[in-house]
C-alpha cells in the first residue's frame, strides 16, 4: 500500500485538517509583526535594534509558551489546549484593534500575546500525530506543520492592508479568519484515543536530562529558528537592503517563505523514504551555504534565489526532525513537542535580533546571517557525531526509517 493510500485509510483526517487550518492561522497572527514591521518603525520611530527586537518578542514569548502548552496537552487535552489558546490570541487582537497599540512598550506586550499562537505548534502536531502509526509520522507532521504557509498570507496581505487602513487595521482583519477557524476547529478536530498519562513538572526535568533531548532542540533551533526568523524579517529586509516599496518587500518574502513552507512536508516524506538523519544532513550544507552568500548578494534577484534555497531547505529540515522525533520518544511526544518548539521559537528570536543588532551596529545584516550560517555547520557537526550511536540504538528499533 503506497503512502497516500496509507493515510487516508488510517487516523483521522478531519482532525489532520483542522489542526493544519489552526497552525496556518495562528503562525500568519504569530509572525503579523514582522511584515508590519516597516509600518511599524515609521510610525513609532523606532530604530534597528528595537524593530529587530519588536519582531522577536513573539518567537521568544511562543518558546516559552510551548513548554506550557505541551504540558497541558497531556493533561487537558490537545483539543481543550487549543481552543484555550485560540480565544487568548483572539482577545489580543481585538485589543490591538479597538484600544490601540500607540508605543514601543505596547508592541511588545502585543507581541508576547502573539506567542499564544506561536505556541500552537506544541498543540496541532501532537494532535495530528497521536492519529497515526510511525511510519507515516514524517509525512503527517510535516502537513500539519505545513501551517507555517500563514506566515506567506501576512507577507502577501498585511502591508497591502496597512496602506490602505491603518497597520493597526491589521489585527481588526484577522478576526475574522481567527473565529472561523476556531468554529471548525471546535466542530471537526477530534482527541485520538490514546490514553495519556499527565505529565508532571518532573517529567519535563527527566526527558531535559536525556541527551537527545539536548540535540533535538539544537536541530530545530536551527531549521525552524532559521526559518522563522528569515520569515519575520525579510519584509524589513529587502525595504532596507533594496529599497523597496512596503507591498513590494512583501510580495518577494511572500515568494521565499513559500518555498520554505512548500518544502516542510516534502522533507518530511523524504525523510520517510531515505531516512531523517541524511536528509537533514542535506539541509544542513544547503542552507548553510545560501545563508554564507546571501548577505554578499548584490542584486535583488540574486538574494531571492538564495534566500528561496535556504528558506526551502530549513524548511525541509523542519520536516525532517519531526520525521526523527516520534521514533525517539514517541511516548513523550506532546512533551517534546513543547521542549523542542521551544528551541525553534529560540532560533527565530536569536535570528530576529542577531539581524537587527547587525543592521543597527555595522549597517548590513551579513553579519548576523553568517553567524547563523555558521550555526548550520556547528549543527552538521552534531549530527555527524549523534548518527551512529542512533541508528545501532533506538534507530535499530523503530517502525521507519532514520
Amino acid at each position: 500500500m503506497n503512502t497516500k493510500q496509507s493515510l487516508w485509510n488510517s487516523g483521522h483526517w478531519p482532525t489532520l485538517l483542522t489542526t493544519f487550518f489552526y497552525f496556518d492561522f495562528s503562525f500568519m497572527v504569530w509572525t503579523v509583526l514582522g511584515p508590519l514591521s516597516a509600518h511599524i518603525k515609521e510610525a513609532l520611530h523606532l530604530s534597528d535594534q528595537q524593530t529587530g527586537l519588536m519582531v522577536a518578542v513573539p518567537s521568544l514569548g511562543g518558546a516559552a509558551l510551548r513548554l506550557t502548552l505541551g504540558f497541558l496537552v497531556d493533561r487537558i487535552g490537545a483539543k481543550n489546549t487549543g481552543l484555550l489558546a485560540q480565544c487568548i490570541v483572539m482577545g489580543a487582537l481585538a485589543w490591538g484593534w479597538l484600544v490601540g497599540v500607540g508605543s514601543y512598550h505596547a508592541v511588545i506586550l502585543m507581541g508576547f500575546m502573539l506567542g499564544f499562537a506561536g505556541a500552537s505548534f506544541a498543540v496541532a502536531l501532537p494532535q495530528a500525530g497521536r492519529w497515526y502509526p510511525p511510519h507515516l509520522q514524517g509525512t503527517v507532521l510535516g502537513l500539519a506543520g505545513a501551517g507555517n504557509i500563514g506566515v506567506v498570507i501576512d507577507a502577501l496581505l498585511a502591508p497591502r492592508i496597512a496602506n490602505a487602513y491603518g497597520w493597526q487595521s491589521v489585527f481588526g482583519f484577522a478576526l475574522i479568519p481567527a473565529v472561523l477557524v476556531f468554529i471548525v476547529y471546535a466542530i471537526f478536530s477530534k482527541e485520538a484515543p490514546l490514553k495519556v498519562k499527565p505529565k508532571q513538572l518532573r517529567d519535563y526535568l527527566e526527558l531535559s536530562r536525556d541527551k537527545d533531548t539536548h540535540w533535538f532542540c539544537f536541530f530545530y533551533t536551527i531549521t525552524f529558528g532559521g526559518f522563522a526568523g528569515l520569515a519575520a524579517s525579510l519584509v524589513l529586509y529587502f525595504k532596507s537592503t533594496y529599497g523597496l516599496p512596503k507591498v513590494e518587500a512583501g510580495d518577494w518574502a511572500a515568494l521565499c517563505t513559500f518555498i520554505g513552507v512548500m518544502a516542510r512536508p516534502l522533507g518530511g516524506a523524504l525523510a520517510d523514504r531515505i531516512g531523517g538523519i541524511r536528509t537533514l544532513t542535506f539541509c544542513y550544507v544547503i542552507a548553510g551555504i545560501a545563508l554564507a552568500l546571501v548577505g554578499r548578494a548584490t542584486t535583488l534577484a540574486a538574494a531571492v534565489i538564495l534566500f528561496v534555497i535556504a528558506l526551502g531547505a530549513l524548511g525541509a529540515g523542519n520536516g525532517s526532525v519531526f520525521q526523527l522525533l516520534p521514533q525517539r520518544f514517541g511516548k513523550e511526544l506532546g512533551l517534546m513537542t513543547g521542549l523542542v518548539g521551544a528551541g525553534g521559537g529560540l532560533g527565530s528570536f536569536l535570528l530576529a535580533t542577531a539581524l537587527g543588532w547587525s543592521k543597527g551596529t555595522t549597517g548590513s545584516y551579513s553579519t548576523g546571517l553568517t553567524v547563523f550560517a555558521c550555526l548550520c555547520v556547528v549543527a552538521l557537526t552534531g549530527l555527524t557525531l549523534v548518527k551512529k550511536r542512533w541508528r545501532t540504538t533506538w534507530g535499530a528499533l523503530a517502525a521507519a526509517r532514520i
